[in-house]
Formats: C-alpha cells, sequence, structure tokens
C-alpha cells in the first residue's frame, strides 16, 4: 500500500446523510479531522424532487445545525412552528401550544429534507478538516486494539480512532458488530408530500390524531406546508397510486378548508413505519447515531432532533477527550456517550410508541380519556410549558453545541 492512498484521520463517518453530515460538520469547524464515506453521488445529494420529506427542527437542534455552518443556507426555505394545535378526531376539547406562553422565540422550524440535505453538503465541501468520499463504498473495516482500519471498494485505505455509523436502520456496521436490534412493525405507512395553499398557515403546526394514524399539516416557508399522512400500508400504497388530481382531492378533502385551495408540489411518496432501536450504541471503537442507533414513529416529529441530539452529544465527548490528549475512540469516552443518550433515547421511543398505541384506534373509553388528557394538560399551564419545553430540547442534560455553545 502506497502512503499517498492512505488517509488518516480522527473519526471515519460511515454515511453521509442528514445526521452522519451534521456530525462531520461539526467536528470539522473544530478542527478534528474527518472521513465521510457516502455510497450516494454528491449531486443526487440534496436534489430537489428527489425526497417530499418535511422536517421537524426543534429550537435547541437548530442550534446545532448553525453551529455546522449549514443553517444560513437553508433557513429561508424553513417555516417558524408559533403555535401546535393537537386535536383527536372531531372532539371540540383540544391541547394549544402558543410559543409567546414561554418566550419570543419559535418553537421549533420545518424544513424541507433536500435543503437540510444540500446545505449540510455544501458545510462539508467547505471543510478542510473533512474529506468527503463519495461515490464510495466501504468494502472492509477492522477495528483493532488501536485504531479503525478500513478499505474501500476503490482500494483507498483510510485509519482513524473512531468508526461511526450513520448508515440507516439497516446499519452495516451495527450488523458487523453484532448489536442486536429490537423493532416493531406498525403495519403503517407516512404518506408525505409538499401542499401549496391559498391562505397563510401562520406559523401553526396541526396535529390530528385519527383512527388510521396521526396526520400533520406543518408550516414551511410561505403558502406552503408538509403533510405526513399515517394509514395502513396498503390503503398508503393506493393512496399514493391514484392520479395526481385524484390525490390532490383526497388530500384536500382531509385537509379541510381553511387553508382554502391547494396544490401538490412535486412527487408523493410513503414510507413503511417501524420503531426500532439498538440494544446498544456502542461497541469498541464504534458509536452509532441516528436511525442506526434508534428509528421512532413520526407521531411527535423527533426523529431528526434525536438524531441531533445524538451529534451533538458525541461530538462533545469526542473533542473534550482530543482536548485533553485521549484516545477519542477509547472506553471511557464511548461509555460517556452511551449513557448521556441512552435514557432520553428510550424514554422518546416509549412515548412515541405509547401515543401510537393510544391514538391510533376508535375504542370508546380510550377515546374519552385521551380526549380528557389533551384537554386537561392544555388548562394546567405549568405541565403544558414543561411539554413545550420538552419538545423545543430545553429539557435535560444538554450537551454545548445544544446551549448554543462552542465545542
Amino acid at each position: 500500500m502506497s502512503t499517498s492512498s492512505l488517509l488518516r484521520v480522527d473519526v471515519l463517518i460511515n454515511g453521509g446523510g442528514p445526521v452522519g453530515a451534521l456530525l462531520a460538520a461539526v467536528l470539522g469547524r473544530a478542527g478534528i479531522r474527518v472521513a465521510v464515506v457516502e455510497a450516494a453521488p454528491p449531486e443526487i445529494l440534496g436534489r430537489p424532487g428527489s425526497d417530499a420529506r418535511a422536517i421537524a427542527i426543534a429550537y435547541t437542534a437548530r442550534k446545532v445545525i448553525a453551529a455546522s455552518g449549514a443553517w444560513e443556507g437553508m433557513k429561508d426555505e424553513a417555516g417558524e412552528i408559533l403555535e401546535i394545535r393537537v386535536t383527536d378526531g372531531g372532539s371540540p376539547l383540544f391541547l394549544h401550544y402558543d410559543h409567546q406562553d414561554i418566550g419570543d422565540d419559535p418553537l421549533g422550524w420545518i424544513v424541507p429534507n433536500p435543503a437540510i440535505r444540500r446545505e449540510l453538503l455544501a458545510a462539508l465541501t467547505r471543510s478542510p478538516n473533512v474529506s468527503l468520499l463519495a461515490p464510495a463504498r466501504l468494502g472492509r473495516l477492522e477495528r483493532t486494539p488501536h485504531r479503525v482500519e478500513a478499505e474501500l471498494e476503490d482500494g483507498r485505505v483510510i485509519h482513524a480512532a473512531l468508526a461511526v455509523a450513520a448508515d440507516g436502520r439497516g446499519s452495516a456496521l451495527r450488523q458487523q458488530a453484532g448489536i442486536k436490534v429490537t423493532r416493531r412493525d406498525y403495519h403503517e405507512s407516512g404518506i408525505v408530500c409538499i401542499m401549496a395553499h391559498e391562505k397563510p398557515h401562520h406559523g401553526i403546526a396541526h396535529e390530528r390524531f385519527l383512527p388510521a394514524g396521526p396526520f400533520a399539516i406543518l408550516p414551511l416557508a410561505g403558502n406552503r406546508s408538509g403533510i405526513v399522512w399515517t394509514e395502513s400500508n396498503g390503503v398508503a400504497a393506493a393512496i399514493c397510486a391514484q392520479d395526481d388530481e385524484a390525490f390532490r382531492a383526497e388530500l384536500a378533502a382531509k385537509v379541510g378548508g381553511f387553508l382554502g385551495e391547494i396544490q401538490v408540489e412535486g412527487a408523493r411518496f410513503h414510507h413503511p413505519l417501524t420503531l426500532q432501536f439498538a440494544e446498544a450504541m456502542i461497541d469498541h471503537r464504534l458509536a452509532l447515531i441516528g436511525d442506526a442507533a434508534h428509528g421512532m414513529h413520526p407521531i411527535a416529529g423527533q426523529g431528526m432532533n434525536m438524531g441531533i441530539r445524538d451529534v451533538a452529544a458525541l461530538a462533545e465527548v469526542i473533542a473534550d477527550a482530543l482536548r485533553l490528549g485521549l484516545d477519542p475512540g477509547g472506553p471511557d469516552v464511548l461509555e460517556r456517550y452511551q449513557r448521556w443518550r441512552r435514557f432520553d433515547t428510550m424514554l422518546m421511543l416509549g412515548l412515541t410508541d405509547g401515543l401510537d398505541r393510544l391514538f391510533s384506534n376508535d375504542v370508546e373509553l380510550l377515546k374519552h380519556v385521551r380526549r380528557l388528557g389533551l384537554a386537561g394538560v392544555h388548562q394546567l399551564g405549568h405541565t403544558k410549558r414543561f411539554f413545550m419545553r420538552h419538545a423545543m430540547g430545553l429539557v435535560g442534560d444538554l450537551p454545548r453545541l445544544m446551549q448554543g455553545k462552542t465545542l
């Protein structure tokens, strides 16, 4: 092997999706050398029309994206979440969050996923400390006592102190490490699309709990909203298979008339919904982040935010270790990351799963209980403010990046 084909870095990240790219960008800005291995060609990452998802970004999660240098480029496409209205079927009882109840800042933002991917890719290419290897695939990865040794399918070799699995729910690195995964199939799919509408949304996000599953209208910039529409797998596939006008008409009936006339922008997609979590978030010289570590129901819009919390915590333990002259892939460093993230992750997985079980049914007794619960939380100011702070990411032991501080 010639020395010219060997790349030496501190951290090797397998996966250049939003979570992996975000970790690389914040580490690179802190002067930490990173290699990102991504199978997709850079020119299709963030391409408009390739993804119809609108992503909820919590108040503190935005600070992590800002620390990567990517927020400025995507903020004009982001819609502020100023209020959240939660209803259950046709019940007059509801839960209403208003950002003014706890301050002047938005509760969060809704951002098109292609914009997130595009701007994070741009942040990586700007960083002299990040090597983006795309398109590329790992051919071999060996975690030795003292380092990680990886060889790409094209023959390039990478040496690092730590490997990070950011390669999604089917993570190859997680499987290679033998980390077991617990899964639950909801037998539901989430239909996603972008909707333009005649009337303004006023920054209000709507979450409607229906027997088939939640239906969310999420405010984007301008008179546009993202849709997350849950149905059983067969029904979702049939809805998406309709012609454009039939799909638009069915969506309009679901939305109601409060936004005026609507049009669907671009394609619609449907994704199967599952819960899964890895039984460990670390192994020898390996850390799992994002969907490689956990995947949850979109009922609370927290999937991406949990991945961003992983990024903030892992980036901090890596930076602290290097600052002290310690091995960033050492067991003590990785144990700190796992302790920091494990409880929060399991709590959110349990919460989203419990909400789906409670609301995605038409059982009469449960309907009364949950509607009274929504109304009760709405009336209890302290409890409601706590839930609002939790949704904003302000509860718990926050990493420095989520506080707006530097690594």
